[in-house]
């Protein structure tokens, strides 16, 4: 079967997919039509915060696809949604008149006065003194929303610089990160499917690996690339790895995909280097704490701070968690799967850590909680560990137990 069969819902980019400047891409008009055709649910997505939906739609209509304005979704349309829910009723705006008229046509007032939220978009007018103004808001209590991250967008003359650009000059004159509406996050995928029934399966088309491929994944939604050369994944878990590639939309009569299963883990935002303790007692009993964030007894483990050693990193963790002072014995295990390895926290960012496990001794201390961090400390016989434990740490503490090398897993 193939893709256009497949799926009852398609969301296409534009950019690069649709269209490159006015011109329509080889077979993209007839490709869309094809499939209104077919009664399948169409949406047109863009990270481009500058066009209202009405203007998309006029250049859409001039091309020969007759699209409503309620099928579309701009980077700018889903951000006025976005302050809505989160019941904001005045931003200031770094971006253009039809990102102003989108927040406008949500029932937010766009003032310079006190604004509850600074909205970076961008146009080719933006200047210095609106990256002093958006920082000083923020300096001042208003949230920080970014339309999109990308740095670039495609054009007949090259690639331009994107509102990601002004995103990011901001971020770093007010030293605050932004809440980013556009893909490749979820957010915008969500509210392109609003009003379509779940069980009509739904694919992305884009030409952008790390907006279009990855947003769809972490949205949950099958990804197709359209290009002349088959990406190289950075990995083999890569979530920004199409699930097929295409030349022209007219593939998608032609082309078979294995759809996209969501894996067990998030994206992850960054990678960390982490530590882990292993420390017995006399009787070769092993400490664990129950950690304050998440209510489960756990090894003490950590993350590796700039200029820290490995095991320099180990008797800092024990130390602050615990009260007490260890000695690192030797490496039992490198964890890194990210199944087990990728933690999602309360502020919205998914770290996947590698973490090296050490067995370690106790030289001094006494035995305490840091209440911050371990709601309890106790030592527990390696045979009758508690229940609610952190999944992965029984096989760490087996893995140092059993002292048959190092484990990697």
């Amino acid at each position: 079967m193939v893709i256009a069969d497949q799926f009852e819902t398609f969301l296409f980019d534009l950019d690069g997919v649709i269209y490159s400047g006015n011109d329509a891409l080889p077979e993209a008009v007839t490709t869309v039509n094809r499939l209104f055709e077919r009664d399948k649910r169409i949406r047109f997505l863009t990270n481009d915060p500058r066009p209202t939906r009405e203007a998309v739609v006029a250049d859409l209509r001039e091309l020969g696809i007759e699209a409503d304005e309620n099928e579309i979704i701009t980077a700018a349309s889903a951000t006025a949604t976005y302050l809505r829910r989160e019941g904001i009723s005045t931003a200031a705006v770094v971006g253009s008149e039809g990102l102003r008229t989108e927040l406008r046509q949500q029932g937010i007032t766009v003032t310079d006065d006190s604004p509850d939220a600074i909205v970076v978009g961008a146009d080719e007018q933006t200047a210095y003194s609106d990256i002093r103004r958006a920082a000083r808001h923020i300096e001042r209590g208003a949230l920080f929303v970014g339309t999109n991250p990308d740095g670039s967008f495609p054009t007949p003359d090259g690639p331009a610089p994107g509102a990601g650009a002004i995103v990011r000059a901001v971020e770093t004159a007010a030293g605050t990160s932004p809440v980013v509406v556009g893909k490749p996050e979820p957010l915008l995928f969500e509210m392109a499917l609003q009003g379509i029934p779940t069980e009509r399966e739904a694919v992305v088309i884009g030409d952008t690996p790390t907006t279009d491929v990855l947003g769809a994944h972490r949205a949950g939604l099958t990804g197709i690339l359209v290009t002349d050369a088959d990406p190289v994944p950075t990995s083999v878990r890569d979530f920004s790895d199409p699930d097929a590639t295409i030349t022209t939309l007219a593939d998608l009569f032609s082309t078979p995909v294995t759809p996209w299963e969501t894996p067990q883990y998030s994206w992850p935002d960054t990678i960390r280097p982490g530590v882990g303790a292993v420390v017995l007692n006399s009787t070769n009993e092993v400490l664990l704490l129950k950690r304050a964030d998440r209510q489960q007894w756990a090894l003490p483990t950590g993350a590796v701070e700039r200029g820290e050693a490995v095991d320099e990193a180990i008797i800092r963790e024990v130390r602050e968690e615990t009260g007490l002072q260890v000695a690192v014995d030797h490496l039992t295990g490198v964890y890194s799967h990210p199944k087990q390895q990728v933690f999602s926290y309360p502020d919205g960012e998914t770290v996947h850590f590698v973490t090296t496990c050490f067995q370690c001794t106790i030289e001094a201390g006494t035995l305490e909680a840091d209440r911050d961090e371990a709601l309890e400390v106790e030592f527990f016989d390696t045979d009758e560990l508690p229940d609610g434990m952190l999944s992965m740490h029984p096989q760490w503490i087996a893995d140092a137990v059993r002292q048959n090398g190092v484990s990697v897993r």
